[in-house]
């Protein structure tokens, strides 16, 4: 079994604000086992940054393409973070 960890920024396009993203992702990212937070950007878009097992990542990446209900997203780019400092839990943030 792999348990190489690793950490993630991904950008969410789309119809991703007003419609509880940021709070869906908090929970399938928590039951998951990552870490790390979500905002709101101001040009509509949504930001989560991800830490935590490859697999677990891998799986949060594909459920950011397909978000809550009343959500529509377009576009979802990935960078690969080279060092992180991982936070205690995952949060919603400012």
């Amino acid at each position: 079994m792999d348990d190489r960890t690793r950490a993630v920024q991904a950008r969410v396009y789309g119809k991703v604000q007003g419609v509880g993203y940021r709070i869906w992702a908090r929970g399938e990212a928590t039951g998951l086992g990552l870490l790390g937070w979500v905002r709101n950007e101001r040009d509509g878009s949504v930001t989560a940054w991800l830490s935590g097992a490859d697999a677990a990542i891998s799986a949060m990446v594909e459920r950011l393409w397909q978000g809550p209900a009343g959500s529509a997203v377009s576009r979802v780019d990935v960078e690969e973070l080279e060092s992180w400092t991982t936070p205690g839990d995952f949060r919603i943030v400012a």
